[in-house]
């Protein structure tokens, strides 16, 4: 089937530094424009951001900072892409919650105004979340069979609830685990302690405030200091912790850092 297109349309992908739209950078991007005459055209640039590109985003998508140490920067070819997606609305997988803004902020930082107003925004992920729903029922279909009676009922769902983590235990005891970038987790497993691992490996608190990081060191996982330490926040930046303290923050998160920082105390005394 070909797409009823009145206008062009450019599926494009960005990757980048990280994923924080008004302090990372675009690393690499690729577009693929179709034309209502079923013609195509496709561009493909790496990009250097001007800032280091983070071990764990390397990991991810491949491009480290001697890659794109000759790459042009944005703003050498903002006026090129701009013009290439004249006239075009907008598609990709998670286009809306990332790519689109973090485009939208590279150009403004290039001194131009990428309008979307006049633009179709069409975002696969959200099509495949509407059409694909992944709530309790639909599990509920998927794994056991049946449909769930009684719906947001505290008991009809811990029931359906307990169905549907038995009925995934037996369907993928033994299947290798990836996350979304291919790298290998684990292997599914009837054995809580193990599940427990593969599902929260990188939890510290439960809003997900920290994270630990591939050595197993409690890091920020937001804003500013997203990625570094709290060991080394706490030395660098002592007063942050006082700041958090008295922010909005859950009380768990809160808990966390103070017995980080008890620990950290300890160990430097």
């Amino acid at each position: 089937m070909e797409l009823n297109l009145r206008s062009p349309l450019a599926f494009f992908d960005l990757e980048a530094t990280g994923i924080n739209i008004s302090s990372d950078r675009i690393v690499e991007i690729s577009i693929l424009k179709l034309f209502p005459d079923g013609t195509k055209e496709t561009k493909t640039s790496r990009i250097n951001p001007t800032i280091p590109i983070p071990q764990e985003a390397s990991l991810i998508h491949g491009i480290y900072d001697e890659d794109v140490r000759h790459a042009p920067k944005f703003k050498d070819i903002a006026s090129e892409l701009f013009q290439f997606f004249e006239g075009a609305d907008l598609a990709g997988f998670n286009v809306l919650k990332f790519d689109i803004p973090l485009l939208v902020e590279e150009f403004l930082r290039a001194g131009l105004d990428f309008d979307i107003e006049r633009r179709n925004l069409l975002d696969s992920q959200k099509i495949f979340h509407l059409m694909e729903k992944r709530n309790l029922a639909a599990a509920y279909k998927f794994y056991c069979g049946k449909s769930l009676e009684n719906a947001h009922s505290a008991e009809a769902d811990t029931v359906a609830s307990y169905e549907v983590f038995k009925a995934q235990i037996a369907r993928y005891q033994g299947e290798a685990v990836e996350d979304l970038q291919g790298n290998l987790l684990g292997t599914m497993e009837n054995d809580m302690r193990k599940l427990h691992n593969l599902l929260n490996e990188k939890m510290v608190d439960l809003a997900g405030r920290f994270i630990f990081n591939d050595k197993g060191e409690e890091v920020f996982n937001f804003g500013k200091l997203k990625g570094k330490t709290i060991e080394q926040v706490l030395v660098e930046e002592p007063g942050y912790y006082d700041w958090m303290m008295k922010g909005d923050f859950p009380l768990d998160t809160k808990r966390k850092f103070t017995q980080v920082r008890l620990r950290s105390f300890n160990k430097r005394h």
